[in-house]
């Protein structure tokens, strides 16, 4: 986890006009956060709207973050919602190669015990094939 150490982006989704993704200006602004001296990326977490995006918006974001990324920057990927099996799901079958870390959300809207939130990040530890950040959001998960 030496590689996070510094400060690092949460990168947001822009969209053109017709709400497509904007990869253009996706580009710049990886390109001007590398610029800018930022020493990580995160890339499709809540600040990105991941949770409203298509699982192909979802593959276009990320090839064109690892693009304009060139290896530059550690890269973290949003990997998290309130289904654990589904995360576990995207785990076991998404292609992560090119990111050093996930980060995962604790669980929202179903507002699990403290218990249910530890039992979510261990079977998401235990699954994951990279160094899993958790995160929370107090004011979207009703959790502390």
């Amino acid at each position: 986890m030496q590689k996070f150490i510094g400060t690092g982006v949460a990168l947001v989704t822009p969209f053109k006009s017709d709400f497509s993704v904007d990869v253009e200006a996706l580009e710049r602004i990886v390109k001007f956060n590398i610029e800018g001296g930022i020493n990580y990326l995160v890339v499709l977490g809540t600040t990105a709207e991941a949770a409203t995006l298509t699982k192909e918006e979802k593959e276009l974001v990320k090839s064109t973050v690892k693009k304009a990324n060139n290896n530059t920057l550690p890269l973290v990927l949003g990997v998290g919602g309130n289904n654990t099996m589904e995360i576990v799901h995207q785990l076991q079958t998404e292609d992560l190669s090119g990111f050093d870390a996930i980060l995962s959300v604790s669980p929202y809207y179903n507002k699990p015990t403290q218990e249910g939130i530890y039992q979510h990040f261990k079977m998401i530890a235990a699954h994951s094939p990279l160094p899993v950040i958790i995160y929370n959001v107090p004011g979207r998960t009703s959790s502390i």
